[in-house]
């Protein structure tokens, strides 16, 4: 896992108020990419499901080679549109 920005009052407080894992991990990009630490924000936001739509629109804008760069995650937009999503124009 990459290095946490959450003390661990904090990671008890989101487990209390039971914040999904996935949630989690975006908290912790945040912190980490509020904290000037791009490389950790994005290791953990590479771990991180993001919805299909915000892929695309990421796609759009950054193009196919950023997410893939990036190590993103892709499974819910290759059910949404297909394996091929990311060579296709959508």
């Amino acid at each position: 896992m990459p290095k946490s920005y959450l003390c661990e009052k904090e990671r008890q407080e989101l487990q209390a108020e039971r914040v999904s894992e996935n949630m989690t991990y975006l908290i912790e990009a945040q912190e980490a990419f509020s904290a000037g630490d791009r490389e950790t924000g994005r290791a953990w936001l590479a771990l991180a499901e993001i919805p299909a739509p915000a892929l695309l629109a990421l796609k759009r804008v950054e193009g196919a080679d950023y997410i893939r760069a990036r190590g993103l995650r892709t499974e819910t937009a290759e059910a949404a549109y297909g394996k091929d999503w990311l060579d296709r124009d959508l």
